[in-house]
């Protein structure tokens, strides 16, 4: 079953096999299964949903299927797609699709417009531009938590600089209750913090807690 925006797609686009060449494995971050695409339509992301950790290594793509609208792919296209005609900085969803596998497991595959010329936060730290970059990321953190936005992995991975600040991999994201408070938020930048020395821990805790303190400033200006 496929879920599309664009009438076109074909349920071989979620393979990657079917591009041969035009597919190219993305090898940082994540967990091996993603590619970029070309396509006749643009630059694609193919993503198929993967486990993470201990479970991983014994079911490493099967989930429990309950329902359609419970499948992975399908919720985060649609939240997606919410974001993107509310005009957040989120990669266009183009398709989602599963594949039942016996009566109780499902594969799951998501496609996304590519955004040009994008890498992660992380690799924004060597510029004059870095701290103006990274007061941005907070701003656009800030603003999707404005609109009550809950990324469940917000990392440096998932925040990616281009022409503007983009979050991505909306993967168990959803749109909070608004009588849900603020402790969602905090959750959200601790783990956000914990990912940043992680990823600039090679940097001096000095030059890394700036760039953190940049962050954090954008984000309470927003």
């Amino acid at each position: 079953m496929s879920l599309a925006a664009k009438e076109h797609f074909r349920e071989e686009w979620f393979d990657p096999e079917f591009w041969g060449e035009q597919a190219v494995l993305i090898t940082q971050g994540g967990r091996g299964a993603a590619w970029f695409i070309h396509a006749p339509c643009g630059e694609l992301v193919l993503r198929h949903f993967c486990r993470g950790g201990l479970p991983g290594r014994f079911i490493r793509r099967g989930y429990v299927f309950t329902r359609e609208e419970a499948v992975r792919s399908v919720a985060e296209f649609r939240l997606l797609n919410h974001l993107f005609k509310q005009g957040l900085p989120v990669p266009e969803p183009l398709a989602a699709g599963y594949r039942l596998r016996g009566p109780l497991l499902y594969t799951a595959s998501l496609i996304v417009r590519r955004i040009p010329d994008a890498k992660p936060i992380a690799e924004c730290v060597g510029t004059s531009s870095s701290g103006e970059i990274w007061r941005a990321a907070g701003s656009c953190v800030r603003n999707f938590h404005n609109a009550g936005v809950y990324h469940a992995d917000l990392n440096c991975m998932n925040i990616l600089v281009a022409d503007q600040v983009y979050l991505i991999d909306f993967d168990r994201g959803r749109i909070m209750p608004e009588h849900a408070g603020e402790r969602w938020k905090k959750g959200n930048i601790r783990r956000l913090e914990r990912s940043v020395k992680k990823c600039l821990g090679q940097l001096d805790s000095n030059v890394r807690d700036q760039f953190w303190q940049e962050f954090m400033t954008g984000y309470r200006r927003a």
